[in-house]
Formats: C-alpha cells, structure tokens, sequence
C-alpha cells in the first residue's frame, strides 16, 4: 500500500475516533482528546481544524462552556 494511502486512512481513522469522542461528550474539551487520543495538541488542532473547514463539526459558545455539534 502506498504511504499515502496508509496516511488518508490513519487520518480517517483518528477522525473517525474524535467524531465518537464528541458525539460521546459535546463539551469535551480538546486536552481531554489529546489524552484519549493519543494525540499532540497541534495534531488534535489540525484534525478539529479540517473537519470544521469540510463542516463535519461545529462549536457552539464560549471556548470556556461551549460545545461541540456534529453536522451531518
């Protein structure tokens, strides 16, 4: 399998995982992803990022006591 295919699917997967985080918790804050996820914070950044730029997620409120909706 080429190495970019195996990156789109690690991608996909980690996305896959964050959107079932929120979906799980609305409020969960982008620390507690890190920690579940195993990811760095810019990696969660960049992943929360691209699916708000492609309208998969939404956030609602304040950083501080706002929350997150998934699009679908």
């Amino acid at each position: 399998m080429p190495v970019k295919a195996q990156t789109e699917k690690a991608v996909e997967k980690t996305v896959e995982k964050i959107l079932t985080l929120i979906k799980d918790n609305p409020t969960i804050t982008q620390k507690e992803l890190m920690v579940k996820t195993g990811l760095t914070r810019r990696g969660v950044e960049w992943n929360i990022k691209k699916m708000k730029k492609e309208g998969v997620i939404k956030r609602k409120g304040p950083d501080k006591g706002g929350h997150w909706e998934i699009k679908t």
